[in-house]
């Protein structure tokens, strides 16, 4: 049995991380690269760095941050924001990152997706998706959450795994920093469409969350933030939570 990841997520704007609810309302909470220093000491399997503001500013994401955190944390680093085109995936693979993930450049390029995995391999290339539920179905958010698409979500992972990304985030933005839990009706959604591995992200309030997670659905990975910088548990906490219900899980 494969085991399970847990991901702390630094959400960053102009160099400070930060944390919201649905996408909104930001307050400051750490620098980045001493938070990501302490999640690579303390039992992370892997770590998340999303420039947040990049793509709805039309920048390219900040590669000094960048930098600095690569060169503190001795976990995979999966990075994104503002990840417009193969320049971008290769300016931030030299940057440190070892994953890169590509939301709102593959909504504006659709093919940017296929392109990158036969660049840079399959497992480097990770697809994002914002996702809000809307009278319409499940649907796909750019810019941060900020703007609605047309794209059906379900569609689109489908989409992202034909076309070469090796692994799906997938953000519930009607949960993301309410803390009750993750979208299970979601994630369960589109894990019954692809085969490659899930990253659940948005909504995670307590430990039996991340149980409930694990136990009621595919998906391969729980990514947090605020519960992890708040320390409202700790990640070895956790994974002994976990172990103690039957998740497999990996311990240094």
């Amino acid at each position: 049995m494969l085991t399970k990841r847990i991901i702390p997520c630094l959400d960053v704007k102009d160099g400070r991380v930060v944390k919201g609810k649905n996408f909104t309302n930001l307050s400051d909470v750490d620098d980045p690269v001493s938070l990501a220093s302490y999640y690579s000491e303390c039992g992370a399997d892997e770590l998340v760095f999303y420039d947040i503001t990049a793509s709805s500013e039309g920048r390219s994401l900040f590669c000094d941050v960048l930098k600095a955190v690569a060169s503190n944390v001795f976990i995979p680093l999966t990075v994104g924001g503002g990840i417009n085109n193969l320049t971008d995936f290769d300016r931030v693979l030299k940057c440190g990152a070892d994953k890169v993930s590509v939301n709102s450049g593959a909504i504006n390029d659709p093919s940017l997706i296929e392109r990158a995995a036969k660049r840079y391999g399959n497992q480097c290339v990770v697809l994002s998706m914002d996702v809000k539920l809307t009278e319409k179905g499940y649907r796909v958010y750019s810019k941060g959450g900020r703007i609605k698409t047309e794209i059906d979500a379900v569609k689109w992972a489908e989409f992202g795994e034909k076309s070469g990304a090796g692994e799906i985030v997938v953000n519930s933005i009607d949960t993301d920093g309410v803390k009750k839990g993750f979208d299970l009706p979601m994630l369960n959604t589109i894990c019954n469409v692809v085969n490659i591995p899930v990253i659940a992200s948005g909504g995670a309030g307590c430990v039996g969350d991340f149980i409930k997670l694990f136990k009621y659905t595919d998906v391969d990975a729980g990514l947090g933030a605020s519960v992890f910088h708040f320390n409202e548990f700790t990640i070895k906490k956790l994974k002994n939570e976990l172990k103690n219900n039957g998740v497999e899980v990996r311990y240094d």
